[in-house]
């Protein structure tokens, strides 16, 4: 069942949506605010978001810089091109202007879902020094490879893949799952330990921190 964010504080409108996703099969989860959305990122783990931009607190625009990793569908009652064109410029995968057609919402909504399943769409990953391909799994810090085991390649695709969130212990253990099946909550922390010292061999730097009580994330700067 694919998972959809609702980024919406009208009350109304987010509860249409709701409903109108629920119905359509799909796993929904709300947000009231941008500040909102980024901490529901690192406990869900959405296939899709839908995004307004007149928010409380972190505005859309600030949110949708940290979803880079994720479709994200602006829904807005801003009409004007020039908005469109900086948002789909800026990471936007396509935007809706209220009001909108259900039947419209629901077509660009599989068409975004539809490509973000595609194994074509990226091949690498990139954070600071370090790159991880997708296809050939080669990991290389400042140039030079670092061999990694299964359950570590796993678990730092996922970080690579949301730079800019917490993951908690729960879900990395859920999502590396279909990657690796020997990762416990037991061994977890050996697994982050061995990972965070292949990738200061090359470079010095520490690139995972641990978040604590909740998880972990990669270290900016």
């Amino acid at each position: 069942m694919k998972k959809i964010l609702i980024v919406e504080d009208d009350l109304h409108i987010g509860a249409m949506l709701d409903e109108l996703l629920t119905k359509e099969g799909y796993e929904v989860s709300r947000a009231y605010s941008g500040t909102e959305a980024l901490l529901a990122l690192s406990c869900f783990a959405p296939d899709l978001v839908l995004l307004d931009l007149m928010l409380p607190g972190l505005s859309g625009e600030e949110a949708l810089a940290q979803m880079r990793h994720l479709p994200v569908i602006v829904v807005s009652a801003k009409a004007d091109v020039e908005d469109k064109v900086s948002l789909l410029l800026h990471g936007a995968a396509d935007y809706v202007t209220k009001p909108f057609h259900a039947k419209e919402l629901l077509a660009r909504i599989a068409v975004q879902l539809r490509g973000s399943a595609s194994p074509l769409r990226q091949e690498a990953l990139a954070f600071q020094d370090i790159t991880l391909s997708l296809s050939t799994h080669e990991v290389n810090v400042k140039g030079m490879h670092v061999h990694l085991t299964r359950t570590e390649f796993a678990i730092l695709k996922l970080l690579m893949q949301n730079p800019a969130q917490v993951i908690t212990k729960s879900l990395l253990l859920d999502r590396i799952s279909e990657d690796t099946p020997d990762c416990t909550e037991s061994s977890l922390k050996i697994h982050i330990s061995n990972l965070r010292k292949k990738l200061r061999e090359p470079s010095g730097k520490d690139y995972i921190e641990a978040v604590w009580g909740i998880g972990f994330k990669l270290k900016e700067g």
